[in-house]
């Protein structure tokens, strides 16, 4: 990886849930509905421990909470502000996040596994089903992911 592209990746916001609720939010859902596809995958980088020491010291009890599934993926956004950024992932979360997330392939997978024929991104609710619906995928494009950088 070029030095350039590490010094992109060192700094990356992914997501922030504020850009959304300030953008084309639909009026007539709650604020929490901006939360959903950020905290889907948030949850989806504790369960494979590719958070940061940063992350683990700040988020110790979030982390247990979510991973013993007590708080939502909501609720784990909105703990961290809607924040989605670089320092909350360890070296190898954040060159998948870079690619998957910044690249544009988690929004297409948001889409097509949890959106479908849904007004919107917002419109996805916060359940443990669509949490696993996305996780699997995500699983698959790690992966894919894996095996292409080596």
């Amino acid at each position: 990886m070029s030095l350039d592209k590490r010094a992109d990746i060192q700094k990356t916001i992914y997501d922030n849930a504020k850009s959304h609720f300030l953008g084309n939010f639909p009026e007539n859902l709650p604020i929490e509905q901006a939360y959903v596809h950020i905290g889907i995958y948030l949850g989806w980088i504790i369960d494979n421990e590719l958070y940061s020491e940063y992350f683990e010291e700040e988020a110790e009890v979030q982390i247990l909470r979510f991973k013993r599934r007590e708080i939502s993926c909501t609720i784990l956004s909105e703990l961290w502000d809607g924040y989605l950024g670089y320092e909350l992932f360890n070296k190898q979360g954040n060159m998948f996040s870079y690619y998957y997330y910044g690249g544009g392939l988690y929004r297409r997978d948001y889409d097509l596994v949890l959106v479908k024929e849904l007004p919107s991104i917002y419109h996805v609710k916060d359940s443990w089903e669509n949490y696993e619906s996305m996780s699997n995928r995500i699983d698959v494009r790690f992966s894919d992911w894996k095996k292409m950088i080596s």
